[in-house]
């Protein structure tokens, strides 16, 4: 009995730190796809903003800020859709050690 609790709690612990890597590795390429997408907006923004200024007509302002925001939409969906997968992972990471643990105890159970 000692000898199965020992290999559950070895691959609990070995679980944990495989979870906290793919946590890690996930939290970051989210808060990293977050930046790039932030710095890309001010920078769209601020070439709107040029943009705007340079304009002669109403008819270009309403061109320019017309295309400003089919771009702004198409790269906020492409945004969301990265950001929802980004957060699929994730969860999947949390609930990987769990999974696993489940399948070692059933594959334990099995065997008796």
């Amino acid at each position: 009995m000692t000898k199965e609790s020992n290999s559950i709690q070895d691959a609990g612990n070995g679980q944990l730190n495989e979870m906290t890597l793919d946590f890690t590795k996930t939290l970051q390429a989210i808060f990293a796809e977050g930046a790039d997408y932030t710095k890309k907006s001010v920078e769209t923004r601020l070439a709107l903003g040029e943009k705007l200024l340079g304009a002669k007509s109403f008819d270009t302002v309403i061109q320019i800020q017309t295309e400003y925001a089919k771009t702004a939409y198409a790269d906020f969906v492409a945004e969301a859709t990265k950001m929802g997968e980004l957060h699929s992972e994730l969860a999947k990471a949390a609930f990987r050690p769990a999974q696993q643990a489940i399948t070692a105890m059933q594959g334990i159970q099995c065997t008796k």
